[in-house]
């Protein structure tokens, strides 16, 4: 009976050590594999990183363009206010002119007729 007893313990425990073998073998190999996740992980956060810095480099570069853009528009803009108000003025100098031209003609012709 005692024998048997033994021949049991032994291998209970050799089935214990194989089971918790097994089992550290699982834990390294799940150990190894959260690593390369963590890895993986890490190059992705790094990757979308660094797409979202070039991402916002190229949008600066383009918001300055457009911002140069703007200015030189606005500068346009503003000539062309100040040419048309030139214009003005000049259409006004015209009109004033003509009128003036227009009553010494008439007072010319009245001259002539008497």
């Amino acid at each position: 009976q005692l024998h048997l007893t033994v021949s049991e313990k032994n291998e209970l425990t050799k089935s214990l050590e194989m089971v918790q073998k097994e089992l550290q073998e699982k834990e390294t190999e799940m150990k190894q594999e959260i690593s390369e996740y963590k890895d993986r992980l890490l190059q992705a956060e790094k990757e979308h990183q660094d797409a979202l810095t070039e991402a916002n480099r190229k949008n600066e570069v383009e918001i300055e363009a457009c911002q140069d853009k703007m200015n030189l528009l606005e500068h346009f803009i503003s000539s062309q206010k100040l040419e048309i108000e030139h214009l003005k003025s000049n259409k006004e100098e015209l009109n004033n002119s003509l009128k003036e031209a227009h009553q010494t003609l008439g007072e010319l012709l009245k001259t002539k007729v008497r």
